[in-house]
């Protein structure tokens, strides 16, 4: 039935039209935004996942910031211990030369004091951030410094914050506060290094920081009248301290592997976070650009159906003349 009332065919063509400038609509906006899913309406679970882990992401960017500044951290305490190991090296060589006969032990004494100068600058200098792993003024003394390492999601969707801790209580050269937490203030008793020990404690300690709590031991210094049984407790003392600057130097060398090993894996973890999100969530132009080229087919035939369903109302004029 052909009626002017009612224009089936146009109804029709006019629907089909409509559902394809939706389509086309939304293949528009995903190619200009290059979302899939880029609101809630788009697909709720999506995007409600992919929030999530955007700012997990973030997160995790920040934990990288701070390993960076952890890293610069173990850095500078790693270089100012290797540092002052070469000068206590030193040190022990300017005390076997004082060993030989004849030798002006004031001389050596003077060049000892510059040694040990040096060592003081070291442990004043090597400070990064205001934190200062060497050298220690506070009362008590540092024990643990902890870097942020992870940034953790649990099953049940609670968060929390994991910590590189460094026990810097073995890194401290010198301790105005308390001279036995320092490698260089403490005391070491010599005798204690023999391979048959006397039984009689000689303390020796290497610098006078003028620590509240001193060393009640004997500084390290020469003299005329030094004996050469007291260069040789000297030497084995000085000897004493570099392997425990060698000890700390690898702790802190383990340190920092460990740190560039975390920094890399949060690289690769914020990589893969983001690689999961844009499988969830990135349209894929290739098909997009398909589909776009399709609908806009289909958009030109659907304006021609209707253009044609509209022209057969006037035909029915045909019908009076």
């Amino acid at each position: 039935m052909t009626s002017i009332m009612t224009n089936s065919a146009a109804m029709a063509a006019l629907q089909t039209l409509r559902n394809i400038n939706s389509g086309l609509e939304t293949t528009q906006a995903r190619i200009s935004s290059g979302y899939r899913v880029e609101t809630a309406s788009d697909n709720a679970a999506y995007w409600s996942i992919a929030t999530t882990m955007r700012s997990d992401n973030k997160a995790l960017s920040t934990v990288s910031d701070a390993l960076g500044l952890g890293a610069a951290k173990v850095d500078v305490a790693y270089t100012g211990l290797n540092s002052a190991i070469d000068v206590v090296d030193e040190i022990k060589s300017k005390l076997v030369a004082a060993r030989e006969p004849g030798v002006d032990k004031d001389k050596i004494n003077s060049e000892l004091t510059e040694l040990k100068n040096q060592l003081s600058s070291i442990a004043e200098s090597a400070s990064f951030s205001g934190e200062n792993w060497l050298y220690n003024t506070t009362v008590g003394g540092a024990t643990t410094a902890s870097i942020v390492g992870s940034f953790n999601r649990s099953a049940n969707g609670n968060v929390s914050i994991g910590t590189l801790d460094i026990n810097v209580s073995t890194t401290i050269l010198i301790d105005t506060d308390n001279a036995g937490r320092g490698i260089l203030t403490k005391d070491i008793d010599a005798d204690a290094l023999l391979d048959t020990p006397t039984g009689t404690a000689e303390n020796w300690f290497l610098i006078d920081a003028g620590s509240a709590t001193a060393a009640t031991g004997t500084e390290i210094t020469l003299s005329v009248s030094t004996t050469d049984a007291q260069v040789e407790s000297m030497i084995r003392v000085v000897d004493e301290i570099m392997n425990q600057l060698t000890d700390s130097a690898s702790g802190l060398g383990a340190v920092n592997s460990r740190v560039e090993l975390q920094e890399t894996f949060v690289s690769n973890l914020m990589d893969s976070i983001s690689k999961g999100v844009g499988r969830l969530v990135d349209a894929d132009m290739n098909e997009e650009s398909t589909r776009l080229t399709a609908l806009q087919t289909q958009q030109q035939l659907g304006i021609q159906a209707l253009s044609i369903a509209n022209s057969s109302s006037q035909n029915i004029l045909s019908l009076f003349r």
